[in-house]
Order: structure tokens, then sequence, then C-alpha cells
């Protein structure tokens, strides 16, 4: 099996993962999933922060998030990825 482009694995690390990401978190608020469960990294973030005597603004928690969620997405590609090399 050969191994794919560089410029691809780029481009899936940092185009196609974020906007799944977004996708994941829009598809549970629209699921009904609670707003506080779904940004729930974000919200231990900021309270963390807050904790120090900062003042973040609601991205901090939104960028927390959207990192969380794309992290997963990465980590399942990744362990997929072996699994198929595995099997060949």
């Amino acid at each position: 099996m050969a191994e794919g482009s560089p410029v691809l694995r780029v481009v899936a690390l940092f185009v196609v993962a974020p906007i799944g990401a977004a996708v994941v978190i829009s598809a549970l608020l629209l699921f009904g999933v609670k707003p506080h469960l779904v940004f729930l990294p974000g919200f231990f973030v900021r309270a963390r922060i807050e904790a120090l005597g900062f003042h973040p603004p609601n991205a901090v928690g939104v960028l927390t998030t959207v990192v969380f969620w794309w992290a997963i997405i990465v980590l399942i590609w990744l362990a997929a990825r072996r699994l198929l090399r595995r099997a060949t």
C-alpha cells in the first residue's frame, strides 16, 4: 500500500478535521444535546483561567471545545489508519 501524499495529510489535519469538529458540535446541538455538555471542555478551561484571576472571553471556551473535538477526530483517524495498515 502506497503512503499518502504529505500535502493530503496536512489538508486532512488542518482543513477537514476542524470542519469535522464544527460539524460534530453543530450536529450535537441540533439533536438536542445541552450546550453545557457540548461545550464542557471550554467551560472547564474558562473556569480554570478565571480561578487564576483572569477574565477570558467566550471565544476561549469555543476554541477550546473545537480543539478538543478536533483532537478526537484526529485520534480516530490515526487509529483507523493503523488498523487498516495492519489488515493489509
